[in-house]
């Protein structure tokens, strides 16, 4: 049986994983579910959307702070999550713009 490499091992990373899984998976579920319920369907005064989407930032939420452990490492898990904020943001600010 073969020996992992330092660079194989995906535990000594998890410290940083979580709290990059914490804050910007967080701030990635809210910017979904913030382009959800202005853009989807009947608009931000749709009839029960507050209350699913009240509901859909946990599931999101505990979505992306669990395939942040898929990551090698936390720097390439932050550099992502960042990224995928960053896009985010800016379809929602474009929107906002456009419409």
């Amino acid at each position: 049986m073969s020996q992992l490499t330092a660079e194989d091992i995906i535990q000594p990373h998890w410290w940083e994983k979580s709290l990059v899984g914490l804050f910007l998976g967080l701030t990635l579920s809210y910017l979904l579910v913030g382009l959800f319920a202005w853009y989807g369907p009947g608009g931000i005064d749709a009839e029960f959307k507050v209350q699913f989407n009240m509901w859909m930032v946990s599931p999101l939420w505990l979505s992306i702070v669990a395939f942040t452990f898929m990551f090698k490492t936390a720097g390439q898990a932050f550099r992502t999550l960042f990224f995928l904020n960053s896009v985010a943001f800016g379809v929602f600010v474009f929107l906002r713009w456009v419409i």
